[in-house]
């Protein structure tokens, strides 16, 4: 007997890895297919008329606005991009160095910008000076290109068990709030660490949503006080956070890929997938741990939920007797009404 339930266990978890590897597999293969199509061709043509901001800018934009994903100035997104920052936002500072032209190589104004020598005019960085830069979700106007769908639509089933079960798997509190700025959801590392849900979303977007925090909480929780290993970047956590959510989803029956491979060709680097290829033994392991915990979960609530419903029975006894005998009057007097009825003639007594 033992034998046999170790040898069934074991086949259980190499069925679960190779299901494991096969949605992997199509992940990396749906995302393939989003660097090929010509959406991403015109993504490209859009993303290269952003600043790409230096490593000391790209921490003051992360302290001001951590959720900030395109940034540009409010002339640059009027002129270049078609949009209008919204009345009454407040934009992030960030440091925008001041150029000079300068004669002859007795100036020691500051090095060569362009590595230009002689005695000719030269580009030289005397200082910087603070500008203001806004985010796309804090302005309004003509839409750009993305790579994925919008929003997830329709409905899930036993979504409730689902939903369910990711919060009482979650380390952290879920709750549902209105979020500023148009994100879906977040979770938070700051104390008190938590995981909120854009409220009003359709079944299936709030589900994977919330995997794709519950994964970010699992993988890029830093510890308390700053405990832990270093954290990847942000396009490392967003690529591994919705690989797993697209695993586990996929494990409940539910179909993103429309939407996650547009996600993670979004956050990579280019086609190489380098950000999903590195982390694929932690987007295992985190999608098989988020897997085993939820099925757990999910069958020790079915139990719980079917030992309730026996302990009412067994409490109140007529009331279920009262509900089958009620059931059973209502169809006895349907049936007469039936019996009573005038019945039209066969057609072939016509």
């Amino acid at each position: 007997m033992a034998k046999g339930k170790a040898r069934g266990g074991a086949e259980a978890a190499a069925k679960r890895d190779e299901e494991l590897r096969r949605t992997m597999e199509r992940l990396e293969e749906g995302v393939r297919g989003v660097f090929e199509s010509a959406r991403y061709r015109r993504y490209l043509a859009v993303m290269s008329r952003f600043h790409s901001y230096s490593a000391n800018n790209c921490l003051l934009i992360a302290m001001q606005r951590p959720d900030a994903t395109l940034v540009a100035g409010y002339r640059a997104w009027q002129d270049k991009f078609g949009r209008q920052v919204r009345k009454g936002e407040r934009g992030m500072r960030i440091l925008s160095p001041v150029v000079v032209m300068v004669k002859g190589e007795g100036d020691d104004v500051g090095e060569a910008l362009d590595g230009s020598a002689g005695d000719g005019p030269r580009r030289r960085l005397a200082g910087f000076r603070l500008a203001t830069v806004f985010d796309v979700s804090q302005t309004e106007g003509r839409e750009l290109p993305a790579l994925g769908v919008d929003e997830l639509t329709g409905g899930v089933a036993r979504y409730e068990a689902a939903m369910r079960a990711v919060s009482e798997v979650s380390r952290y509190p879920v709750s549902f709030e209105d979020i500023p700025g148009g994100a879906k959801g977040f979770f938070s590392r700051s104390e008190p660490k938590r995981i909120v849900i854009q409220k009003g979303m359709s079944q299936a977007q709030t589900l994977k949503t919330a995997i794709h925090e519950l994964a970010h909480s699992v993988m890029h929780d830093s510890g308390s006080e700053g405990e832990g290993p270093a954290l990847p970047g942000r396009a490392t956590r967003e690529v591994q956070a919705e690989s797993v959510a697209f695993i586990v989803s996929s494990w409940l029956g539910l179909d993103t890929g429309d939407y996650s491979f547009g996600y993670v060709a979004g956050w990579s680097e280019g086609k190489n997938l380098s950000e999903l290829r590195a982390s694929l033994d932690e987007i295992r392991g985190a999608a098989h741990g988020i897997i085993g915990g939820m099925e757990q979960k999910m069958a020790e609530n079915r139990e719980t939920e079917g030992l309730e419903r026996v302990r009412a029975i067994e409490h109140e006894p007529d009331a279920a007797c009262r509900s089958l005998s009620e059931r059973a009057a209502i169809a006895r007097r349907a049936s007469a009404r039936d019996d009573r009825a005038p019945r039209l003639p066969d057609r072939s007594d016509r």
